[in-house]
């Protein structure tokens, strides 16, 4: 199996939820967290974005340092087992190399200052998603759980253009309904939902409805599969649950639209038998049995988020 996620919160679980205090769960390679290298390593091909998100208690002016360093020092420390790939061709030649392939976003402004020099600091840094926000807004976008009717201001829309020149991705996940609207006015190209499910099958406004769904399609971009069970579904959430989703985004013409975007360490209920990494092929093998193909299963779970990155990446300066 092939597998391109595109979202976990794994680098903030490495550090220790900062409600909590310090928790001792282990490396990259390995650990006690829903996602390590050494369960990826398992699969033919392991790509994974990992997001760079913090929370109010860590001072947002320190996010990006703090969770950029320990990133840095995790792909050193397992260097033969793990490439910090910033396009398509890179990912595929760590793929090659029999190393996982990892990649960086930004989860909600707020952790570059909203600043645009920051925004480019991080693209020159690598970093290749641009997630504008997260639940709480910030001072460019109202979103899905705060000051809802609010989307991107001038300095919103400023990010989101300059992003896009940056060749990063847009990511409209947790964003407010206007938010999204204003994001497909401005783009270009691709913009991505990366952890987002259908708002038509369980109506959690984290969720996308069925025009969102159409507009990142006819943009060329991609909405990752979400596993967080509360946005799956009210309760009891199992595979099944899952598949509905699959299936709703398919009718609608998802077959190059549909990834994943996990949440792995990013949520606290995943679907029933779903513990982590290692069981994301049970999703996988349940469509196999209800007859979807090879070629649509590849392009759900690896290609169709591959195909949104640059070939090169023009971008970085070694």
């Amino acid at each position: 199996m092939k597998l391109f996620d595109g979202h976990c919160d794994t680098l903030l679980g490495l550090l220790g939820n900062p409600r909590s205090g310090p928790l001792p769960v282990g490396s990259l390679y390995e650990n006690s967290l829903h996602v390590d290298l050494k369960r990826g390593l398992e699969l033919d091909f392991y790509a994974q974005v990992f997001a760079l998100f913090g929370f109010r208690e860590m001072g947002f002016a320190d996010v990006f340092d703090t969770l950029y360093g320990r990133f840095a020092e995790e792909m050193e420390a397992c260097r033969d087992s793990v490439s910090f790939c910033r396009s398509r061709s890179e990912a595929e030649a760590a793929g090659k190399a029999h190393k996982a392939a990892a990649f960086l976003s930004i989860e909600g402004a707020e952790v570059i200052g909203c600043r645009p020099e920051k925004l480019e600091e991080a693209a020159e840094k690598g970093v290749r998603g641009f997630g504008v926000c997260w639940n709480r807004a910030n001072e460019i976008t109202g979103t899905c759980a705060e000051d809802t009717d609010r989307g991107l201001g001038p300095k919103g829309r400023e990010l989101v253009r300059l992003a896009e020149e940056l060749r990063m991705v847009t990511d409209v996940s947790h964003l407010s309904d206007p938010g999204f609207w204003d994001v497909e006015k401005l783009a270009g190209g691709p913009f991505i939902a990366s952890h987002s499910n259908s708002r038509a099958i369980h109506p959690h406004p984290r969720n996308l409805t069925d025009d969102m769904f159409r507009a990142i399609r006819d943009h060329g971009g991609t909405v990752g599969l979400n596993l967080y069970a509360l946005f799956l579904g009210e309760e009891n959430v199992t595979v099944e649950t899952v598949l509905r989703h699959i299936d709703h985004f398919l009718d609608l013409g998802g077959e190059k639209t549909l990834a994943v975007g996990g949440d792995l360490d990013g949520c606290e209920q995943l679907p029933e038998g779903i513990a982590g990494l290692q069981d994301v092929h049970l999703i996988r093998d349940a469509l196999a049995q209800r007859g979807y193909g090879e070629e649509l299963l590849d392009d759900i779970f690896c290609n169709n988020l591959l195909r949104v990155l640059p070939l090169q990446d023009a971008a970085h300066k070694e």
